[in-house]
């Protein structure tokens, strides 16, 4: 699964075995933002960011 970084819009690459729910807490490996996921609607994964990073 991929998902697109809200803050600098790269993908964010997930292993197939990533157990996604709502409240898991992911990194950007390009800008280093940390994002918590707020909602999973089909396969549609709105992401919130939870602190700023680097």
């Amino acid at each position: 699964m991929t998902l697109v970084c809200p803050e600098c819009k790269n993908n964010i690459e997930l292993a197939d075995s990533t157990d996604l729910s709502v409240g898991s807490v992911l990194e950007c490996n390009t800008c280093g933002i940390t994002l918590e996921v707020g909602k999973i609607d089909n396969r549609k994964v709105s992401l919130e960011v939870i602190d700023e990073g680097k």
